[in-house]
């Protein structure tokens, strides 16, 4: 459980990776999109969907079809324009129904808590909040989440779960530890464009947990029309599809090898401490305190890194496994702003 950031912290809370004032980093480790993307299939799809025309507004055949692909009823499917969208969205249907605390994860996505502070919603634990946010593989750590079953199997009767899976289909370790009964005690939200290398196209669902159609009714019903356009329809039904699933699996075998290599730079080149993770990104701690210098000073060489302030844990960076090549960039704007250690710690 983590305590509900101060206002004074927006400038933290509203960080973010990916481009920025500077433009497109040469080398983006900040951002956890699948880097052996994009998806091909998925990118013709984009480009080929017809944006001339509104998607179908109740969207029943991708509605079928995402269903079918998680074996669960068509009407647990909940569509959303992004998940900091239907973040904000369930944390607005709790509140309405009554909700007044929430629990967050330690280190987590700053939406969870920037959702819970409009609504006023106060920090408890998990068997005594009435909404609960999980995040598994967590962000920034990547890592599963400590205590989740047991979390889960203690919820309060009248509260409400999400877990966050953004980064479930990036898992290079080891595999969710929920039962069936677990998962249909919660809010399933699910990101595939961070998977697929097209994070650009805004698009999102969740699974509702059985027998809560009341608040399916409540949530769909604070939705703007069609939250999901032309665009995002043709991701998450490319989603479904044998070769896109396939591809997935092709490309995590390489972001394990790109990974591995990545840490074995920062440990033994750079003198870093990287934190163990199961997702395609992992934190470290670099042996200086002016973090924030250091993400500034490897902008300008066209590198960008992920301070992980804003999610609660400072001294630390994020950095996406990407190819060797942009490790080479990292290792080389180390040298050149004088960030490069001499000698290695022991």
């Amino acid at each position: 459980m983590t305590l509900l950031p101060n206002s004074s912290d927006a400038d933290l809370r509203d960080s973010h990776g990916g481009p920025d004032a500077q433009g497109v980093p040469l080398h983006d480790f900040s951002t956890n999109s699948n880097a052996c993307g994009p998806c091909p299939a998925i990118l013709e799809a984009v480009r080929q969907a017809d944006a001339s025309r509104y998607p179908d507004p109740r969207y029943g055949g991708l509605r079928a079809r995402l269903a079918e692909f998680h074996g669960v009823a068509a009407e647990r499917i909940v569509f959303a324009a992004s998940a900091s969208e239907l973040i904000f969205r369930l944390t607005a249907a709790a509140a309405r129904r009554g909700a007044k605390s929430v629990c967050l994860p330690a280190h987590g996505y700053g939406d969870y808590a920037r959702a819970a502070q409009a609504w006023g919603l106060q920090p408890a634990p998990p068997a005594e909040a009435r909404l609960v946010w999980c995040c598994d593989p967590s962000s920034p750590l990547g890592q599963a989440q400590s205590g989740l079953t047991a979390s889960i199997d203690a919820l309060a009767a009248d509260a409400v779960c999400v877990l966050d899976l953004a980064y479930e289909p990036l898992r290079l370790d080891g595999a969710l530890g929920l039962g069936s009964a677990q998962r249909d005690r919660v809010w399933q939200l699910w990101t595939p464009n961070k998977a697929l290398g097209l994070t650009g196209v805004r698009a999102a669902y969740a699974i509702a947990p059985v027998d809560a159609g009341d608040w399916v009714d409540t949530v769909d019903a604070m939705a703007p029309s069609w939250p999901v356009g032309t665009h995002g329809v043709a991701l998450l039904d490319g989603w479904t599809s044998a070769a896109t699933q396939q591809w997935l699996a092709t490309s995590l075998v390489t972001l394990r090898e790109w990974k591995a290599r990545q840490i074995v730079l920062c440990e033994q080149e750079f003198g870093w401490r990287c934190l163990p993770g199961a997702a395609n990104f992992f934190c470290a701690r670099p042996p200086m305190d002016d973090i924030a210098g250091l993400c500034a000073g490897l902008r300008t060489q066209g590198i960008k890194l992920r301070d992980t302030t804003s999610f609660g844990l400072p001294g630390h960076v994020r950095l996406a496994a990407l190819p060797p090549a942009s490790g080479q960039a990292l290792a080389d704007a180390l040298r050149r702003i004088g960030k490069a250690p001499t000698t290695i710690p022991e």
